[in-house]
């Protein structure tokens, strides 16, 4: 036996089901090498072992986001880009102030902000190209929905991204028009969005200051692994470069945007266990607050849904016709690669469960991992047909928390708003589930993920579905080994046991010591990535007494 290099004392939930709980953990080499009771890890303290006592603190297995978009946060959080989302502005005069300030400020730069959401931004005016050009009448705005599904431009932005009423719509996206055929100002998806956010980088140099930033602000929340949901190989080299020079503090797993010609650049599986492209992204339909997502059931008609311009009885629509899906599931999974798809309304659930069912008879694989993303109007009926295809969801619940009144008053009623996000029915249906935040559409939030699966509580204190609500273990299993598990990394984190690495975070209290509804705001005191400090102090930390420091020969 070897001395450890750090040895981490106090309350210890390891979400290993062999061991649930135990006193602390000794780290060898970045992996963990003992899980144990503090006279087991007397064993492994020798001088040179740094030993942390947590105190009154609790270290869990780092938290794992199963669905993010962080190299696209980098950009939307850095100073190119104005943060005008409701969780940073809920005032609509503040927010067309921004937009006028920032448009004064950049100038041929070009003006860009992120988070516009006239649900939770009562007033907006409505933001047609004729007033974003009087805004902005020489230079580039774009306004980006909150949602991400979603972008506002004027005149000079279309320019400068080469795009004129002739651009014919990229697939599974639109480019808006007026009754004339003119350009409107608005683009749906994520094929027609991102030419336009483009210009939002001038200078590339800078982008590897803003993704260390953006690992900074993962580590702050807990994060040691995080998903990139929307992945362009034009990031692969940054990503590469920072890998090799240890600059990243957070495990990427990437899922490559399925595009036009339907094939990648590398074999399932590329990478190590810092950064690995693990699958393929579709988004079946859209967002819920823009009113492009598949349902079975009619928006209401009401001032939210009018706010929206949703139609009065719309059930929204998919992205894609069945044939267009099955032709891309088809262009991917048979040469290996698990996917996942972005799927809110019912609808389209029904329609990417009729085609994995089907790739999945011709081309059987036992350990496919194939996912639902959001999955916001799932029904009970689909989610024992994806437990019995194999197939795993991971849920949005955060949605609640920030719109589980908008959700039930203005947009869908109780029978359906109510039952929004599902996660108790997933889990009693035999799914393995995560929790995440999208972000940069919520902030990462990851205890909240937990307290809002637990309580499902809105913002006026309303309970959405209590029969939905899962355990407190449920929901830490949810941000951690079960959200591994769906990033084919189950194997080297999300637990706390031996050979795995020893990504931690040390909370403030334990999570079942403390309400449910206190675990959102429990302190992150530090973060490790393989043994290694990535974010705090883990306070208060004392040396160890001569009697816990043993030599051996």
């Amino acid at each position: 036996m070897s001395a450890a290099d750090l040895v981490v004392l106090g309350t210890t939930v390891t979400v290993d089901e062999r061991r649930p709980r135990a006193e602390g953990v000794a780290v060898v080499g970045g992996r963990i090498a003992a899980v144990g009771s503090r006279e087991e890890l007397r064993s492994w303290i020798a001088d040179a072992t740094e030993v942390v006592d947590i105190g009154d603190g609790c270290v869990l297995p780092g938290f794992v986001e199963a669905h993010g978009h962080p190299l696209m946060e980098a950009i939307v959080l850095s100073d190119r880009m104005v943060d005008i989302r409701p969780v940073t502005m809920t005032d609509a005069g503040r927010v067309v102030d921004a937009i006028v300030r920032e448009v004064a400020d950049r100038g041929p730069e070009g003006a860009y902000l992120v988070g516009w959401d006239p649900l939770l931004q009562h007033g907006l005016p409505e933001p047609t190209l004729a007033w974003l050009d009087t805004i902005a009448p020489a230079h580039p705005l774009v306004v980006l929905h909150n949602s991400g599904h979603l972008a506002y431009f004027n005149s000079a932005a279309a320019r400068q991204a080469g795009i004129d009423h002739t651009t014919p719509d990229p697939k599974g996206a639109a480019f808006g028009h007026d009754a004339e055929g003119a350009l409107n100002g608005r683009a749906y998806e994520t094929g027609a969005v991102f030419p336009l956010v483009a210009g939002a980088v001038a200078n590339p140099a800078a982008y590897p200051a803003m993704l260390r930033a953006e690992c900074a602000r993962l580590n702050r929340a807990g994060l040691t692994t995080c998903s990139e949901m929307a992945f362009s190989p034009r990031f692969r080299p940054v990503l590469e470069g920072m890998r090799a020079a240890d600059a990243l503090t957070v495990r990427f797993r990437t899922y490559e945007i399925s595009n036009p010609e339907m094939t990648t650049t590398v074999t399932p599986g590329t990478g190590d266990d810092m950064l690995r492209q693990v699958g393929i992204k579709i988004w079946v339909d859209g967002s819920p607050w823009v009113g492009n997502i598949a349902l079975s059931f009619p928006y209401l008609d009401t001032d939210a849904t009018r706010t929206i311009g949703v139609t009065p009885g719309s059930c929204g629509h998919a992205n894609y016709t069945a044939d267009q899906l099955r032709e891309i599931v088809d262009a991917y999974f048979p040469h290996g690669w698990p996917m996942a798809c972005h799927a809110m309304g019912d609808v389209a659930i029904d329609m990417i469960l009729d085609i994995y069912a089907d790739v999945l008879n011709r081309y059987p694989r036992p350990d496919h991992r194939l996912r639902l993303e959001h999955c916001s109007a799932i029904r009970p009926d689909q989610l024992r047909r994806a437990a019995e295809l194999g197939v795993t969801c991971s849920f949005f619940v955060d949605q609640i928390h920030y719109w589980g009144d908008v959700l039930v008053d203005g947009l869908f009623g109780p029978e359906h708003g109510s039952l929004w996000m599902p996660a108790g029915s997933a889990v009693a249906a035999g799914l393995r589930i995560s929790l995440h935040n999208d972000p940069p559409v919520t902030p990462e939030e990851p205890l909240r993920n937990i307290s809002v699966a637990v309580t499902r509580t809105a913002p006026s204190g309303r309970v959405l579905a209590p029969q939905e609500r899962l355990t407190v273990e449920q929901a830490i299993r949810a941000q951690t080994i079960d959200a591994a598990w769906q990033l084919f990394s189950d194997d080297v984190i999300g637990s706390l046991e031996v050979g795995k690495y020893a990504d931690m975070v040390v909370l403030s209290d334990d999570p079942w010591a403390v309400t449910p509804e206190d675990i959102a705001v429990l302190e992150v005191r530090a973060t490790y990535l393989a043994g290694r400090l990535v974010h705090g102090v883990a306070a208060p930390q004392s040396p160890p007494s001569v009697s816990d420091r043993v030599h051996r020969n």
